[in-house]
């Protein structure tokens, strides 16, 4: 079928970018943007790109992985980052805004673009007249996620998601924590951390005191069926041997470098990529605020100096299965012609999904003009974001957040973190520079 229209679907930061470059590039676009028709439970305005919680972008520095994400975005041409440092406010190092001024324009903006088909509307079936970029966000509306659903042939796709902390593995000490598996059955795969009992005695007693985040009032409802998947503090809380016999429990490990005796208790993580650079905390989805989550895992041996590249969360969200449903080009495998970009897909932040919504709306006017679909380098922030959320295991797919334990690893170590991190820095911008210039086709504007 040829079609002649993009229908991008949900107005935050993704749909924003897409719709807006998909006009760019001389595409008609139909843009639909549920409220003020149905309200959202964490929006204030009907405005599009509304930032619902920080007023911040992170890091604007281009040698730390938000700021590197800003600056691809900007030699690509992104409105959202051109929006961000028009209407920037003093934040020290973060590229934060004025969100009032920042998405009234950004709304002004788009709804005057000739090409663009602005409606007030809740869409609540996947169109089949049209290209479709979805972009609807953690609080995609019922119906739209029940026909979603019914697509994908997933058992559920808006739940309580509880996400457990992820560590850079060089950050990791490996003269404590052991590579092991249970009972020695099968691959190593895990890396514990072993507990003495007084050690484990002290982490208990923190995570009882630890503050908690406060949950939405529509989290809260959503939060109290989830029986099976409770924080780890609220596992603490409830018995001096719950954690041990649960996802602290020590039977079957033992660290042969010493005596081979089991530990009191283990903290285990699992490889989270293909390239052992990222760990996650098996079991330790939590709700504590992120300064506690940093103070009280550090306490666990080997992980005096972790890096945390994602903390846990707790909050009700929406996002799909995206390494068994989408490719890097963030095209549906069984359905090319559907494309979906922001946290729906499972990325995480405000401008990881300003970065989704310009490849789904490059990639929407590709498709319409007879071209092949663009992935970006993976030594790219974007490129490797979209190639983790499109191959990591299916099982344990959990949101993930720009950062720069899933670009590609150098051949030679850099053991100077600011070194490597400007390294990754300079290789992905000269990368990128690389692949524009060979492209040198229309959609990218």
């Amino acid at each position: 079928m040829n079609y002649s229209t993009v229908h991008v679907i949900g107005g935050g930061l993704a749909g924003t970018e897409a719709a807006w470059q998909l006009a760019s590039a001389g595409i008609p676009v139909v843009f639909s943007e549920m409220r003020p028709v149905r309200s959202s439970p964490a929006h204030h305005t009907a405005e599009l790109a509304e930032l619902v919680c920080s007023n911040s972008f992170g890091a604007k520095e281009s040698d730390r992985a938000a700021g590197l994400l800003h600056e691809e975005l900007r030699r690509l041409n992104s409105i959202i980052i051109q929006k961000a440092d028009q209407h920037a406010v003093p934040a020290g190092g973060a590229l934060a805004v004025d969100r009032a001024i920042f998405s009234r324009e950004l709304t002004e903006t788009l709804a005057s673009h000739p090409l663009i088909e602005f409606r007030r509307e809740e869409v609540t079936e996947i169109p089949t007249d049209s290209i479709v970029v979805l972009t609807t966000g953690p609080l995609t509306s019922p119906a739209l996620a029940q026909d979603l659903q019914r697509f994908t042939g997933m058992d559920y796709l808006s739940f309580f998601d509880a996400a457990s902390p992820i560590v850079t593995g060089d950050s990791i000490n490996q003269d404590i924590a052991f590579l092991a598996s249970r009972y020695d059955k099968g691959e190593a795969a895990y890396l514990n951390c072993p507990f003495t009992k007084e050690q484990y005695l002290d982490f208990l007693h923190e995570l009882c005191i630890a503050e908690q985040a406060e949950l939405k009032d529509f989290e809260r409802e959503t939060a109290k069926f989830f029986e099976a998947c409770l924080p780890i503090e609220e596992l603490a809380r409830r018995g001096e041997d719950t954690m041990r016999y649960g996802p602290l429990k020590p039977v079957g490990l033992s660290d042969a470098r010493y005596t081979g005796q089991r530990p009191y208790a283990v903290v285990q993580l699992r490889q989270e990529d293909k390239a052992g650079q990222l760990w996650n905390m098996v079991g330790f989805q939590t709700n504590l605020k992120w300064g506690e989550q940093k103070r009280i895992f550090s306490m666990i041996p080997g992980l005096e100096n972790a890096e945390f590249v994602r903390m846990g969360v707790m909050h009700r969200n929406t996002f799909i299965n995206s390494p068994q449903l989408l490719s890097p080009s963030l095209q549906f495998k069984t359905c090319p012609t559907l494309l979906a970009a922001g946290q729906l897909v499972g990325t995480e932040g405000y401008t990881a999904a300003a970065a989704g919504g310009w490849l789904a709306g490059t990639n929407a006017a590709r498709l319409i003009l007879g071209l092949e679909p663009l992935t970006l380098p993976v030594t790219t922030m974007m490129g490797s974001l979209f190639e983790f959320i499109s191959s990591a295991s299916v099982k344990h797919f959990q949101p993930m957040p720009p950062n720069f334990g899933i670009l590609p690893s150098f051949d030679a170590k850099i053991r100077s973190k600011r070194e490597r991190y400007q390294a990754y820095r300079d290789r992905s911008l000269a990368d990128l520079e690389t692949w524009k210039t060979q492209l040198k086709q229309p959609c990218l504007t």
